[in-house]
């Protein structure tokens, strides 16, 4: 099983913080915050990493290097200039599984990664979408995704505010087949979220998968606090 991580994000509501240091190294309870993604895929033995860096990314590379002090195998594909989550998967093309989990390298979501890989070789979909419901507000992210009754993504909309149709919330994870590049654009900057994922979802083919695990992310200074007492 091959994990890939979106590591090549500017971070820039983190400034000044993110000024010198990409926001995946953001140091959190003692270590930079990909460690701890690294470490929880260990755990998992989930050893074929694909880190998809940009902004300072040599920093993440020369850190981490081969993944061996980790347990595991890195590969790297770095950004030449921005070209959005899309893109940047795109341009890893030739470093891609059949299949793969894709994590975002800002979020912290602590469940069975497998078991979203397994999910999505069960169906007939080309991705699997992990979601959290979160009625309490408790992760500060506005519901964003609703599901048809037979659990497959209707809409994908981070704009909508108190939309009762959206009872969830992206948590980070997802799976995908390799088929996926087919549907990004040649051109730059591409982003899954506005140009992918509504392909998929008109076609029927994004799997909901609800989890009952929060998650947590560092994309404020609030939710960074927050995600340093939990994994303290």
């Amino acid at each position: 099983m091959q994990a890939v991580i979106l590591a090549g994000g500017l971070g820039t509501r983190l400034w000044p913080l993110t000024k010198q240091i990409p926001k995946p190294m953001v140091p959190i309870a003692g270590a930079p915050y990909l460690e701890h993604q690294l470490r929880f895929l260990a755990k998992q033995s989930i050893t074929d990493v694909v880190l998809l860096t940009g902004y300072l990314g040599s920093q993440i590379e020369e850190h981490f290097g081969n993944g061996v002090r980790l347990g595991l195998h890195i590969f790297y594909s770095r950004e030449p200039h921005p070209l959005g989550t899309g893109g940047a998967l795109r341009e890893a093309r030739h470093l891609l599984a059949d299949s793969f989990v894709l994590i975002y390298g800002d979020s912290y979501l602590p469940i069975d990664y497998v078991e979203v890989a397994d999910r999505l070789a069960a169906s007939q979909v080309t991705g699997v979408m992990v979601v959290y419901r979160d009625p309490a507000g408790e992760t500060s992210v506005g519901s964003n995704v609703a599901l048809d009754e037979s659990g497959l993504v209707l809409r994908y909309d981070k704009t909508a505010v108190n939309d009762s149709e959206l009872q969830y919330v992206e948590a980070g994870v997802l799976a995908f087949r390799r088929a996926v590049l087919e549907l990004i654009p040649p051109h730059d900057p591409v982003s899954l979220e506005q140009q992918v994922f509504p392909v998929l979802i008109e076609q029927r083919r994004l799997l909901g998968m609800p989890t009952s695990q929060r998650f947590y992310d560092i994309g404020t200074p609030e939710r960074l606090k927050a995600i340093e007492a939990f994994l303290a």
